[in-house]
């Protein structure tokens, strides 16, 4: 998987220096749109299959969203938290991808039953009303999987998120 995260990251590399090599314009409104529809979807294409799990990945793919958040004029004095809180985007270690899925699974965009994958929590916890009970695992590759790894991913966002009613709107909202 890491070959995989390389490719990506280097061909992402490669578009954001096209973008900083032709682009005078560095403002948020000429940036932003560029690197979300041209360099993000490298980042996170099939994100739910090689999943970047090792620290070493992820921070290989943070490394171009922190390039392309720094590109933005008047950002660069921010820290990278700060500069994705005022931009509107997410962490790639959250894999937005993985989330839209879990959407999917349970707003019934499958015909697969999501019981294979999740359950809900029956408790009453804080948050929102849709949270999901994480499995005990022994073994890393339980913990990987695709359930286990994306509940807690799932369980801290925002009510808002969880209640939208169309997966686009989802995406607009993650």
């Amino acid at each position: 998987m890491g070959k995989q995260c390389s490719s990506a990251v280097s061909k992402a590399n490669r578009i954001l220096g096209m973008i900083k090599g032709n682009f005078v314009d560095r403002s948020k409104e000429t940036v932003l749109p560029l690197y979300k529809s041209l360099v993000r979807p490298h980042l996170e294409y099939c994100c739910q299959v090689w999943s970047p799990h090792y620290i070493k990945d992820v921070k290989l793919l943070e490394g171009v969203q922190r390039s392309a958040t720094e590109l933005i004029k008047g950002m660069e004095k921010f820290h990278y938290e700060e500069r994705l809180r005022h931009l509107g985007l997410i962490s790639l270690e959250t894999v937005r991808g993985e989330l839209i899925e879990v959407y999917k699974f349970l707003n019934g965009g499958y015909t697969i039953d999501y019981d294979i994958f999740f359950e809900y929590d029956s408790a009453e916890r804080r948050g929102h009303s849709e949270k999901l009970f994480k499995r005990r695992s022994r073994l890393d590759v339980r913990k990987n999987a695709f359930g286990n790894r994306v509940t807690d991913k799932w369980n801290n966002l925002p009510q808002c998120c969880v209640n939208c009613m169309t997966v686009n709107n989802f995406k607009s909202h993650t």
